[in-house]
């Protein structure tokens, strides 16, 4: 696991749709499976939904906290 990808998604805003400007780690998890169902985004941004469901879906969202507090 790359910590860098973590502290990405406290800090990198979804760039369009319903959640345009939420940071990617406050996106609902329906949302995340609707990715998930119809297909991630190319590139990083494809990577750091696929890995927010990942979190999101094992219930490890507290784990985010810390980085929060730091960036």
């Amino acid at each position: 696991m790359d910590p860098q990808l973590l502290q990405l998604l406290v800090t990198r805003e979804m760039p369009y749709g319903k959640y345009k400007g939420r940071v990617i780690a406050d996106l609902p998890g329906n949302y995340l499976a609707w990715f998930a169902r119809e297909g991630f985004p190319p590139g990083e941004l494809g990577r750091l939904l696929a890995l927010m469901l990942e979190i999101d879906h094992n219930g490890l969202k507290h784990l985010l906290a810390p980085l929060r507090r730091s960036s």
